[in-house]
């Protein structure tokens, strides 16, 4: 029997390989001209999963893109493990911006550059890996259920109703989500909470077509600049967010929740010449750690109107457009948050406009708690793997699906993510580091180890 360090240096190689064959699918699910490159891609991952030695392993169709499942049961006296991931990624424009195709994997300095590298192909595949060790070596110590899904980065439409139709396919003792980051590969950190998630598109619509600048520029009222001024409303002097209402459930946290969380590494003076910028902004009275972990917030993802050609082309938009994404914490609502947006947004435009507040997906805030079995065999297996006691975090992002299996299938989440806020994730050049990957394959293991134990 080999270790799973030895196991991990012996096929090193050969998990590169698998991993840049499945970076190579662009399983973009935003885009339905890459339909099929979903499809490959989901028959792809149902090949390794029985590879790997998973049984029941089935290419699920839903009325998007499939779901992959496959499990392996060994004992009914044994505790389940769901690993949760997905396979679709974030579109890759702009394409100018990539120093290497996005879709032909590149490793510079020891990282992996390529579209899903970090979210979420290279870390649910490290499930994949650690589960083919499991296998071969007789040390599988829980039962394991996969379900990699394709719509994660559209809102997983479709997983819901999946959810619901197959309860009991699906139970399990905990869900494993690597699709996370955490705070180096010097201090280790697990999440233990994730942002809410209200992602709308506005549409400005002033004249009934294009006009003339010279002509009307003065005379009728221009969508972009309206649009403009409409989204400079949403925030006061201090960058606090000035929709009535959108703070009411907002559960604040105590000096000591604040102090614990500020104690976390962080260099501001590296954060801000990693970003290239001369300061950071956000809400009043905030750390920048705060800001990203524990308060809401309202962003502009894209804006758009008019004349984005080459050279001039004096012309007043017929309509302006936006999307924006608003960032939820316990106790928010997503319904509610669209809501109010939509009815503030609606009552400060003008008259000499129209608007259409348009949503598109949302997701609620979760809290996992720390004192869980779980969260402990997590923490025991990050600490063998670091030497070093991992600091839990709260994350920024968003994972809408998390709430879903705590309300539909009544367990909570361990988010076991071994990404960094670095790896570009969404952004041209997204990476994902090599020790980071391999690391991940030594550590799951152990986790499933402890997760028994601490069962009995």
């Amino acid at each position: 029997m080999q270790t799973i360090k030895e196991y991990v240096q012996s096929n090193q190689e050969r998990f590169l390989e698998e991993l840049f064959a499945l970076l190579r699918f662009p399983s973009i699910s935003a885009d339905p001209a890459y339909k099929k490159d979903v499809e490959k891609t989901a028959d792809f991952v149902a090949e390794k999963l029985k590879e790997a030695g998973a049984d029941n392993v089935e290419v699920c169709p839903t009325a998007g893109n499939p779901i992959v499942y496959g499990e392996k049961i060994i004992s009914d006296d044994l505790p389940t493990v769901l690993v949760y991931g997905h396979y679709d990624v974030q579109p890759a424009d702009p394409l100018e911006l990539w120093d290497t195709p996005p879709f032909e994997p590149t490793v510079r300095d020891g990282k992996i550059y390529a579209r899903g590298a970090a979210d979420d192909k290279g870390q649910f595949y490290m499930h994949v890996k650690a589960f083919e060790y499991m296998m071969k070596n007789d040390a599988l110590a829980c039962n394991i259920k996969f379900m990699i899904e394709g719509e994660e980065e559209v809102g997983s439409a479709n997983l819901a109703t999946f959810v619901k139709a197959n309860k009991e396919r699906l139970q399990n003792d905990v869900i494993v989500i690597s699709d996370t980051s955490m705070i180096s590969m010097e201090q280790p950190s697990l999440e233990t909470g994730l942002r809410g998630l209200s992602y709308v598109e506005v549409e400005v619509t002033g004249p009934n077509r294009d006009l003339h600048s010279g002509v009307y520029g003065g005379a009728v009222a221009n969508p972009a600049t309206i649009l403009a001024k409409l989204i400079a409303s949403l925030h006061d002097e201090n960058n606090h967010i000035a929709i009535p209402g959108f703070y009411d459930d907002v559960i604040e946290l105590s000096d000591e929740e604040r102090d614990a969380l500020n104690k976390a590494p962080f260099d501001i003076e590296e954060y801000k010449s990693d970003l290239g910028v001369a300061d950071v902004w956000g809400e009043k009275g905030y750390s920048s750690i705060e800001r990203t972990g524990t308060r809401p917030t309202l962003e502009v993802n894209g804006i758009w109107g008019g004349y984005i050609g080459e050279g001039a082309k004096t012309v007043l938009p017929s309509k302006a457009f936006a999307k924006i994404s608003m960032r939820l914490v316990p106790n928010q609502n997503s319904e509610r948050i669209t809501n109010l947006f939509k009815e503030h947004f609606e009552k400060i435009a003008p008259s000499c406009v129209t608007v259409k507040v348009k949503p598109h997906h949302g997701g609620e805030p979760v809290v996992t708690p720390t004192d869980s079995i779980a969260y402990k065999a997590a923490e025991k297996a990050l600490e063998d793997a670091f030497n070093k006691k991992p600091i839990p975090t709260r994350g920024g992002g968003s994972i809408p699906i998390v709430a879903l299996f705590e309300k539909e299938l009544g367990v909570k989440t361990v988010l076991l993510g071994f990404g960094l806020d670095s790896d570009n994730l969404h952004s041209p050049n997204e990476k994902y580091g090599i020790e980071n990957y391999l690391k991940g394959i030594e550590t799951i293991p152990s986790f499933f180890k402890y997760f028994a134990e601490l069962s009995k």
